[in-house]
C-alpha cells in the first residue's frame, strides 16, 4: 500500500505540461495528503515555483537522488 495520495512520473508529459499537471494534482491534495513526483532529472527549478507560488503550504523531501530516477514527497500542509 502506498504512502502517496497521487503519483506523478513526470517523464510522461511533454516539457510545456509538466508543472501545470504537478500543480493541478497538488492541488487536490487535502492537508496532511502526499503525492510522489518520479523525474529523469532534480527537479529544483520545480521547488522554487513551488516557493514561489506556495510558500509555506508545502514540505518536499526526497527520496531519491538520482543519477537516474528522482524522486520527491510533496505534502500538503
Amino acid at each position: 500500500m502506498s504512502n502517496y495520495t497521487a503519483t506523478i512520473d513526470a517523464r510522461i508529459y511533454e516539457p510545456k505540461d509538466k508543472h501545470p499537471m504537478i500543480f493541478k494534482t497538488f492541488e487536490g491534495l487535502i492537508h496532511g495528503e502526499k503525492m510522489e513526483l518520479i523525474n529523469d532529472h532534480d527537479p529544483r527549478p520545480l521547488y522554487y515555483q513551488f516557493i514561489i507560488e506556495l510558500l509555506e503550504q508545502f514540505e518536499w523531501e526526497y527520496i531519491e537522488q538520482g543519477p537516474e530516477v528522482w524522486r520527491v514527497a510533496i505534502t500538503k500542509k
